[in-house]
């Protein structure tokens, strides 16, 4: 079994893990969906596993979901603006058990959730290729169902829920609500779902959606500090497609996996010296300091397994809250971030032909963080490199030197690329630049 498919199975060994459960099955017809659970609150271990859940959630206590019935149901606010969102990744927040005078916080929640993901690298490097939105889903009761305890039912927008699969700390949602509110912004490549709540929990849904198309979605308390450093954990799956890193000693079936090589880019087989000698995973880093503590090499236990699976490094954000991502998973975090952002965007538009009088305008991100890195700009007329252009943000048609008498169709073209070294595979390089262009004719 690859350690992809130990999810599917993982709730049995669950049912006898320490502060989490198993429910009955879904009703047969009934669409389920499959969250992470995250870690016991008095832990360390950001999740303990997999299940599968109602999409629907209705195996929450019974209430009535609030109807969209107020003027101010569905507005959507643009909380961080960096451009436009075909060039950006966009999150977008959502929250639940909020009335209509509670809307303010709300956003302000949003805001502070936000201030904890750019804390954590590489968000903070790249905050600025980030669009943030939050959307107000209008409650008819304060906070969420099962908190404080498994008999309190509340009337919300979104059915949010503790004791999600009769585990108290997994906190549900109706996912066909969820998307009723995401499709009102401009776009999502990401969701955040807020419940109005200091309890411990959340989930993370990290399948893409076949229709709003964004790559999953993280539920947290908006009250809670470590419930957000969970739903940082779960961008790790749904943005840098990374496996967990947590394995669980003395549960029968998960003492040494023996499958084949798993397709995840932070677990493996292989021994350090068998990632080198073969160039494989993540060897191009090993020996380097990691900022999760330690060098990075090979260590024993991950994917849910003891041994037989080693993870790049001890202890990083992939195992346990409060910790940062590893260097590998930097890396595939910069690769997820760039699947939806770009980093040079026309200010000049490119649907019409430059003349000798105008001028071609980009805009680049800011990039900020530990390194100071930048990026670099080139420009091109007909695939030619203008080097003294270089790092410019605009030209001048009458500063390229064609002849006035040319009556040809010109290309001229800008690229913007991210050399930060905290990429090293030459494949996610590549996908670490963009290009716009126009053409010119004088």
């Amino acid at each position: 079994m690859t350690a992809a498919g130990v999810a599917a199975t993982l709730t049995a060994v669950l049912a006898a893990a320490p502060g989490s459960a198993a429910a009955d099955p879904a009703p047969a017809g009934r669409a389920t969906v499959e969250v992470e659970i995250p870690g016991p609150e008095n832990g360390t271990v950001a999740g303990s596993g997999h299940t599968d859940v109602p999409a629907d959630g209705r195996d929450r206590p019974t209430a009535r979901l609030s109807a969209a019935e107020k003027a101010d149901d569905g507005a959507v606010t643009k909380l961080v603006d960096n451009g436009a969102t075909t060039d950006r990744l966009d999150i977008v927040i959502v929250g639940d058990g909020y009335t209509t005078g509670e809307l303010g916080r709300f956003r302000a929640d949003a805001q502070e959730k936000w201030a904890e993901l750019t804390a954590v690298e590489p968000y903070t490097t790249y905050r600025n290729l980030f669009n943030v939105w939050t959307i107000d889903a209008v409650s008819r009761q304060s906070g969420v169902s099962g908190d404080p305890d498994r008999g309190t039912v509340r009337d919300t927008a979104l059915g949010s829920y503790f004791w999600c699969d009769d585990i108290e700390r997994l906190l549900c949602i109706d996912q066909d609500k969820v998307d009723g509110y995401v499709a009102k912004a401009p776009e999502a490549d990401l969701v955040i779902v807020l419940a109005n709540s200091t309890k411990y929990g959340g989930a993370g849904y990290n399948q893409p959606s076949p229709t709003l198309g964004y790559e999953g979605i993280s539920t947290a308390s908006a009250g809670n500090v470590q419930s957000g450093q969970v739903a940082i954990h779960e961008t790790g799956h749904s943005l840098g497609k990374l496996a967990d890193e947590y394995f669980y000693p003395g549960y029968p079936g998960y003492e040494r996996y023996t499958g084949p090589e798993p397709a995840d880019s932070n677990t493996s087989t292989l021994s350090a010296a068998a990632l080198a000698g073969q160039r494989a995973k993540w060897y191009r880093w090993l020996g380097e300091t990691s900022p999760d503590g330690g060098t990075i090499g090979a260590y024993e236990g991950g994917g849910y397994y003891v041994a037989g699976l080693n993870r790049p490094t001890d202890n990083s954000l992939m195992r346990s809250v409060g910790k940062p991502f590893n260097l590998p998973g930097v890396e595939a975090m910069i690769a997820g971030f760039y699947r939806h952002a770009k980093v040079v965007t026309a200010a000049t538009p490119t649907d019409r032909t430059l003349r000798l009088r105008h001028t071609a305008k980009v805009t680049v991100p800011r990039l900020t963080g530990q390194d100071g890195r930048q990026l670099k700009i080139r420009w091109y007329l007909d695939g030619k490199e203008l080097k003294h252009f270089a790092d410019r943000t605009r030209v001048r048609v009458s500063d390229l030197t064609l002849r006035l008498l040319d009556l040809r169709a010109h290309r001229l073209s800008v690229t913007a690329e991210d050399r930060t070294p905290s990429v090293r595979d030459p494949k996610i390089a590549a996908t670490l630049k963009s290009t716009v262009d126009w053409r010119i004719r004088l």
